[in-house]
């Protein structure tokens, strides 16, 4: 890149520094906490900025400001609500490349990669802002004469949402735009690692048309806020992208209020590869899939099983592809790989290519700490080993584990064999193949010769230990809705007239 484009990135760095907001938002106001966490830019080390502390005083007045904002925002005709998100939308498009340089800060992404995120975020509101409109009920015949019923669609009420560091933009759409669209009021606390881009949103959100109360964005300590969100009867439904682990203890937590749930947990994404292939496409798509946000993604590839037959050609060109990429900075020039999210996950990421390697496996790209230090790790190809782990646990981090098969029973076990069963691909030129696996895999998503397969309209979601509900597409709204049966005794249109009174 030239010393103009060199330039062009250290100003957007700039743009996406000057959109960091230290302030809460709670029923409309922007406030200061009872502290400060420090929030930092994962590829320096150094501290960008602090979101306030807020106590469980702070967390109570957000939820009563979403419950008395309720009533008006259910009863906004849907149009109106339409109007807003798409308003929204058309914010976040003008501020597209300062929201992606302040992602970059909070989350190491390269630049490029964060932008294309918040475009990706970005669809979520528009598809509902488009499904706001379509919430059709049912006229439904009775088997009792004359009587009909009426299905009506309406917002469960208010919510919360819990969302992750990964997709610090992404998954906050993904929740509140079908919660606005339902006309549901929401309390979201985002990560504390990377509170910024959720705080610009929400300030876009605002000057869209939100109302006051309708939206609050609550950061601080998980131990102070989530127990309020969990045990408040006036929040009826949790929706939570995590880990299994803190899943369960959301559910357990939810109980008493019986909240309606939607968890979106951990993966082990199995990857095959048959042997009638298209190779160059297969090794493309897995790079492309496994090495988004340097890996750090629940539905990218965990565990690669490859044809015996081809064994050898895929992992010649796949590591070819690997050792080729480059780690660098957000905003360094050509980076694709950025650092990972903290020293407890580049630890994570070491374990596993250690144990891989004790238990057999070689190491044919990568498999150290990068050069450059910090949180960098490089990307890795490993060969064999010990698969058991990659289905037990989420690397979290660039590495790719490769093993041979040769049946497609076989394989299928080896995919199944995992109490997880978020996402899975398969590559295969042969339609019998791939619809008999696509059907046989226990996984909510099954890409097919894709390494990608997040957008809009994809219904996205779990089975197993990776939870449950659906987010996103047609399905992603009827989570914040609940259908009301209305039976109407119509006998008088079914027979004569009454007679008019004397």
């Amino acid at each position: 890149m030239d010393e103009a484009g060199v330039s062009k990135l250290q100003a957007l760095k700039v743009q996406g520094e000057g959109m960091i907001r230290e302030q809460a938002l709670v029923a409309g106001d922007w406030v200061d906490g009872q502290g400060r966490i420090e929030v930092e830019d994962p590829a320096e080390e150094t501290v960008i900025g602090h979101a306030p502390k807020l106590s469980a005083a702070q967390v109570e007045t957000a939820v009563k400001a979403a419950s008395d904002a309720f009533p008006a925002w259910a009863g906004m005709r849907e149009f109106e609500r339409a109007a807003i998100l798409r308003r929204w939308g058309e914010l976040i498009d003008r501020d597209i490349d300062g929201l992606g340089a302040l992602l970059s800060l909070e989350n190491g992404k390269p630049f490029a990669e964060a932008r294309g995120e918040i475009g990706y975020a970005n669809q979520f509101v528009k598809w509902f802002a488009g499904e706001a409109e379509r919430l059709n009920g049912a006229w439904i015949p009775s088997p009792t004469a004359h009587d009909r019923i009426l299905a009506m669609r309406q917002p469960v009420g208010p919510v919360a949402a819990i969302t992750p560091w990964n997709f610090p933009a992404a998954m906050i759409t993904r929740k509140v735009a079908p919660a606005f669209a339902a006309g549901c009021t929401v309390v979201l606390k985002p990560a504390s690692a990377t509170p910024f881009s959720a705080l610009a949103l929400a300030a876009l959100a605002l000057e869209a048309g939100v109302p006051p109360g309708v939206f609050s964005v609550m950061t601080g300590e998980s131990g102070v806020i989530a127990p309020v969100l969990t045990s408040s009867p006036l929040l009826r439904k949790l929706s939570f992208t995590g880990s299994t682990g803190v899943g369960r203890e959301l559910m357990a937590a939810c109980a008493p209020t019986l909240k309606r749930l939607s968890m979106e947990l951990g993966g082990a994404a199995p990857l095959i590869v048959f042997e009638d292939a298209d190779l160059e496409l297969a090794v493309a798509e897995t790079v492309k899939g496994k090495f988004r946000c340097a890996g750090q993604t629940c539905v990218c590839p965990n565990r690669v099983y490859v044809h015996v037959d081809i064994y050898d050609a895929f992992l010649e060109r796949l590591t070819a592809r690997v050792a080729a990429l480059k780690v660098g900075a957000p905003f360094e020039p050509g980076a694709e790989i950025g650092p990972l999210i903290d020293l407890k996950g580049l630890e994570k990421v070491e374990d596993h290519v250690q144990r891989t390697v004790a238990r057999g496996g070689r190491v044919l790209t990568g498999g150290e700490r990068h050069e450059r230090g910090g949180r960098f790790f490089q990307p890795t190809v490993l060969d064999g080993g010990d698969e058991t782990l990659f289905r037990d646990e989420e690397t979290f981090g660039p590495v790719v584990p490769v093993f041979p098969f040769r049946t497609e029973e076989e394989v299928i076990a080896l995919a199944n064999a995992s109490e997880f069963g978020l996402a899975s691909y398969l590559f295969s030129e042969n339609l019998n193949r791939v619809m008999r696996v696509a059907a046989a895999i226990e996984a909510g998503m099954v890409g097919v010769n894709v390494g990608l397969m997040s957008n809009a309209a994809n219904p996205f979601g779990g089975v197993k230990q990776s939870g449950f509900g659906r987010e996103g597409s047609i399905y992603g709204i009827e989570e914040y809705l609940q259908v009301k049966a209305v039976t109407l005794g119509l006998r008088w249109a079914m027979g004569p007239k009454p007679a008019p009174p004397v």
